[in-house]
This record gives C-alpha cells, structure tokens and sequence, in this order.
C-alpha cells in the first residue's frame, strides 16, 4: 500500500455556562432533569418575540479568544441560519457568518480559523415508537470554534480537542463536558497520496461524543479512505455518521442533499461594536494561566517530572490545591521536596481515594494546610508513611484535622529501642522459617518480617530503626 497522507480540520461546540440562555431570561441549566421547564416565548420562537444578546455569552467568547491568541472582531454580527428540524423552535438557528466574534488564533501547533457564538437547539428524545423534543437546550449559549486543516493523525486530534477542553476549563467559560452533551465534535477529513500534489476529496464525521471516539473514528476514516483509493475508486464528498458500537463510520447524506442555510443578517439584533462596550475593554487582565504556562512554570519552579506536571495541570483545582499544600511545607524543607512528597500523596493516594468515593476537588474536605501537616509529620519521621495513608482517608471522609487524628488515636511514630526490639522479637518467633530464610539471603524474608512488625503495631514503629534491629537480632 502506498503512503498516504491525512489531513484533518475540526469543528467545535461548546455550551457557555452563563446564568440565561442566549437570547432570553431562561435559565441556562444542563442538570435539570424535567423537559421543557427552562422555556419562554424568545426561546420557543413564538410570534411578535425579540431576542435580547447575552452580554456574558460574548465576553466568553471574546475571553476564549483572547487565551488563543486570535484577533477579536471589533464590528461582528448575527445572521439566521435557515433550516427545518423538528430540535429548532424558530424554524432558523441565530448564528453568526460573516462577521465572527474571533478570527484567527492558534492552539497545540494548530490554527484556528474563527470562533463564533450562536444558539443551540432543542434535543430530540427518541422512545419506542415515538419521538419527543426537549426544549430546555434550546437558546443556550454555544461557541464554535473551527480549525484549519492542519491536523495530521487522530492522536493529534484527540490532544488537541482535550487541550482544548482545558482551556475552556481554565476560563471558567464552559464545563465542556463530552458525556453531558456540553462539548460537541466533528471531522473534516481527507486523505491523498504522499506524491499527490492536490488534496483529496473531504469527507465530514459527526456524532462524535467522546475524545476516545475521536481518535477512533478519524483512525477508521483514515483507512477506509486509504483502502478505497488503493481500488482506485473516488472518495465521495459526503457526511458520515459514527456508529460507536461497531466502530465504524456510515454514510449520512452526500454533496449533492447537503443544506443550503440561506444565511442572510438577523434583523432584530443589531451589530456589534467591540470597542464601543466598557465591559469588553480589559479582558486581558481576566485571563488566567493557560495550561501550557502552568506546565512550564511548574517544570522551572518545583523541578517534578513532566507526567505528574500533566496529571497535575490536567486539573486546575488539583494543581491550585497542590501549589497550596507545597507554600504550607516550603518552610520546613527545600521546594523540589516538598513538591515531590505533595504532588506523590495527591496523586497516589489523594486521587485513589477520591475516585473511590467518587468525589471531585470541591467536595473533598480536606484543607492544603491540614494535608500540609500530614505531610510534615512524616518528613520529621513523626509517624510513618503506613499511618499516613490512613489518617488521610479518615481526612478525606470525615474532613477530621490530621493533627488531632494522630494525636487521639495515639499514632504518633516511636523510635523506642526497648519497644521496637520486643515487637521484632515477637515477630521473629511467629515466623522461623522466614528468621531461616533471612539468614540465608533471602532479603524478602526480612521484608516479611518486618511487615508483620508494622502490622503488630499499627504501623507506629520507625521502619529504619525496625529494620537495623531486625537485622541485628538475625545476625546474632
């Protein structure tokens, strides 16, 4: 087979999070889970209605571009995208055409060529032998944001669309949240022979849910075109679906039955004046560290390794709690430490039990400064990593302080000879034939004993101090 090629441009959605829909007072609420209650005259489209713009929708969007680097319109406009759907109250969809809100921009190496704000339709329930329509969704704020075909694999655009998801996170302007219907995709694909000198036909996928289904769908795309081409057939300019049970993309409708949206500017809305507004004058200053920064100066200033940067900057709360923990035990050992010893127990043990009880950043009870003793307490060799682990959990489930935790329960690390020696002692007696082994070079022997040292004392003797001991008696 020959070599190919791919070139792929993404398609956007994203739901804004503001208090009201787009263009009217209805609240804007992707939990509500009764149909048809957050709806009123505007977003239904009644006759004699007038849409009123969401000043907060626009700031997002200008916001969004500003992260990106694009060049905000300082004259934009609506348009009216005509075309009938049984999700679309109004029979046309409020968007903008000509005259985006942003125009250029680049993210991950890959540019942007607009982003745009415009309103979402209603969804569509489909029962047994019936269909029914969910207004709620209909008016939301939603931004659009296009790319140039600069992609050139699915990994690359799987990472750029979770890049992008962050960015939006990060602004506070969209929870982007895939399974929740809040961050929509679609591929535009073509695939061309390496020698080719023109680019192939291109072929649009949608109903894309999931960054997973990102990747396989475009992987899929890619060599089903690859394949059709070798037969020396023509690939059709079309829209396919993606079937995410079979894993396979299907054909949708062709050029040829493709919507002719008719878009022509919304008559009740007036154009926009970017520089005319005080609230969009100094934007610039509401923009936070991007990812991309975070990650960078987290390489500079803590010195900790590029995967737990990632995992870190991959959360915004989780790497504001751990920068919080770090500044509380900086002043009792250097940084890089203390970044190390933070960002291990947030990501082994913190995360671990998080996702058990399958709680986020905001519902954990646990305070950075009260991890921050924890933590410390272990560096001054006052308890042991063992108890740690478990006056964490009761931290995380109860929201109980960690010094009073040990403190009550008598946790508190002891480096007692007299006390360690009877407890090893004890252990040797329990367990000959692992004392045996020891002494024959069996190192995993001693490890034996000295776990069930720990385990007798609930993990309070000094692991160091254990093993010098134990090692000690073996030996006589």
């Amino acid at each position: 087979m020959s070599n190919y090629k791919p070139k792929i441009g993404l398609e956007i959605h994203a739901e804004l999070k503001t208090r009201t829909k787009m263009f009217c007072n209805s609240a804007n609420n992707p939990d509500e889970k009764h149909p048809n209650i957050n709806v009123c005259p505007v977003c239904m489209g009644y006759p004699g209605t007038l849409p009123v713009i969401n000043k907060e929708a626009v700031k997002s969007v200008l916001k969004a571009g500003l992260a990106l680097g694009g060049r905000l319109a300082d004259y934009s406009r609506f348009d009216r995208k005509n075309y009938f759907y049984p999700d679309l109250p109004k029979g046309y969809q409020i968007s903008q055409y000509k005259h985006p809100l942003v125009e250029g921009g680049a993210l991950s190496g890959v540019r942007i060529t607009r982003i745009h704000l415009e309103e979402d339709t209603g969804r569509l329930v489909h029962e047994k032998d019936s269909t029914l329509v969910d207004f709620n969704r209909a008016g939301v704020p939603l931004m659009e944001l296009v790319t140039e075909p600069d992609i050139v694999s699915a990994e690359q655009a799987r990472n750029f669309a979770e890049e992008l998801r962050l960015v939006l996170r990060y602004l506070g302007i969209s929870d982007a949240d895939m399974e929740k219907g809040h961050m929509r995709i679609e591929g535009n694909i073509s695939v061309s022979k390496e020698s080719d000198t023109e680019w192939g036909t291109k072929v649009e996928i949608k109903n894309i849910n999931s960054f997973k289904a990102i990747e396989a769908a475009l992987k899929y795309e890619i060599e089903r075109q690859k394949k059709v081409i070798e037969k020396g057939e023509k690939i059709r300019q079309e829209t396919r679906g993606w079937d995410d049970a079979k894993q396979k993309t299907f054909s949708q409708r062709s050029k040829e039955e493709a919507h002719d949206y008719r878009y022509f500017p919304e008559p009740d809305l007036p154009p926009l004046k970017i520089s005319e507004v005080p609230e969009f004058q100094n934007l610039q200053a509401e923009i936070p560290e991007m990812p991309w920064q975070k990650r960078e100066r987290f390489k500079k200033e803590y010195g900790i390794k590029d995967d737990v940067i990632n995992i870190l900057a991959n959360d915004k709360k989780a790497a504001d709690f751990f920068e919080s923990v770090v500044s509380e035990i900086k002043s009792d050992t250097d940084t890089k430490f203390a970044a190390e010893l933070a960002s291990s127990y947030i990501i082994s043990d913190m995360f671990g039990i998080m996702k058990e009880k399958m709680l986020d950043f905001e519902e954990v009870l646990v305070k950075p400064d009260n991890l921050a003793d924890l933590l410390v307490m272990i560096m001054k060799n006052k308890i042991s990593s063992r108890v740690a682990k478990d006056v964490l959990r009761e931290m995380i489930e109860t929201g109980a302080d960690s010094l009073a935790v040990v403190s009550e329960k008598g946790l508190e690390q002891t480096s007692d000879e007299g006390e360690i020696e009877m407890l090893v002692k004890k252990a040797i007696e329990a367990n000959p034939k692992a004392a045996e082994d020891f002494k024959k070079g069996k190192e995993n022997a001693g490890q034996f004993i000295l776990g069930a040292v720990m385990k007798e004392s609930k993990g309070k003797t000094n692991p160091q101090k254990t093993r010098e001991i134990l090692e000690r008696l073996l030996k006589k």
